[in-house]
């Protein structure tokens, strides 16, 4: 865990001394090529291609409709400052969209709303949650957004455009926003979900057989759901400026789905907690589960030690061979003194066993 703000901490001193507004890639760089598509649509129109200029980007805006323009790659800081200069986007919003560590929030720009928000991934493989930083910016009838990488939740909202599926073709581009964000939101259930049924797993086998294994399962997951708190604190409170802030750009008809999004993500925080909390009990069990066989362990080796003793005691008297020792030259000595020592150990091991110390 420390590794990980260590790191981004690295990163941010990239910026170190650089004035506001100065657009520099903070982050990991995730795909070769920045590259762009765009959607024209409306209730009885459709149409999709791919931006080969992006210095060109306004040639595919098309009145009557609502455009939304995908750009995948956030590192070519160049490409960025085409966009900004065509849609005449402020230089502290691209600074932002090239910030993979910037935290989600919401600005009301007048002209355009920017929201930043993280999308959430889940590798099944290694058990890792995998963040992607993902840049909305709401014009009166256009939607652009800024992706890291391709392949994500948005893939559900194209083909949904595509078929003409719900009320998403009927609504404006505000609608286009909410449906991005509560798509968004979704990959985290599906996140929380795979993650809970990682930590049942866990819970049930750290009781039977606590292991060093399971206990960095628990590590793991425990990172997991830190990923996870950082991403949907700050998206609550963008959801909720979203929701009560008033704004030209987003239609009354709208409000209500907004609401709708700031309910599902307190609803998703309220899931983080409880599985912090489930992750946390899972380690005092770990620990009192070892510490317990560690206490049954010792409680066997004192009982043996004990029973010991006296046997010691006694073996050590005749053994030290003293010249006046009248047992010593007795023919039934040693025989008594292992039936003596039996009997001792007998009488040890039954009080114990009474005393349900065996």
């Amino acid at each position: 865990m420390i590794l990980m703000f260590t790191r981004v901490f690295k990163r941010f001193s990239k910026k170190a001394g650089l004035p506001p507004g100065e657009v520099v890639f903070v982050g990991e760089k995730k795909v070769e090529k920045v590259g762009a598509s765009f959607i024209n649509y409306n209730e009885s129109f459709y149409d999709e291609g791919v931006i080969e200029d992006i210095g060109d980007c306004l040639s595919v805006l098309s009145k009557g409709t609502v455009t939304w323009i995908n750009v995948i790659g956030v590192h070519d800081i160049d490409v960025i400052k085409k966009i900004g200069e065509q849609f005449k986007i402020h230089s502290l919003v691209l600074e932002d969209i090239a910030n993979t560590e910037q935290r989600p929030k919401y600005e009301n720009y007048k002209d355009y709303i920017y929201i930043i928000l993280k999308m959430i991934n889940y590798n099944k493989e290694t058990g890792e949650v995998i963040t992607e930083h993902v840049s909305l910016i709401l014009f009166s009838s256009l939607v652009i957004s800024f992706q890291e990488m391709e392949g994500d939740v948005f893939n559900n909202i194209i083909l949904r455009i595509k078929q003409g599926k719900g009320r998403i073709r009927k609504m404006g581009a505000d609608y286009l926003v909410y449906a991005l964000m509560d798509a968004l939101v979704d990959g985290y259930y599906v996140c929380l979900e795979k993650i809970g049924e990682k930590i049942e797993d866990v819970e049930n086998e750290i009781i039977e057989n606590p292991s060093p294994e399971l206990l960095q399962a628990i590590y793991k997951h425990r990172n997991s759901l830190v990923i996870l708190r950082r991403s949907l604190w700050p998206l609550r409170e963008t959801a909720s400026n979203i929701y009560r802030e008033e704004s030209d750009l987003i239609k009354d008809e709208t409000h209500i789905y907004l609401r709708d999004f700031y309910e599902h993500t307190t609803q998703a925080i309220e899931t983080v907690e409880i599985y912090r909390d489930m992750v946390t009990g899972m380690q005092d069990i770990y620990m009192s589960s070892v510490s317990n066989k560690m206490n049954e362990v010792m409680k066997i080796l004192t009982i043996i030690a004990t029973i010991f003793i006296p046997l010691t005691f006694i073996a050590g008297i005749y053994g030290m061979n003293f010249q006046n020792m009248p047992e010593l030259g007795w023919q039934w000595g040693y025989p008594v003194i292992i039936l003596i020592m039996t009997i001792t150990a007998g009488i040890m091991i039954t009080y114990f066993i009474r005393k349900k110390w065996l």
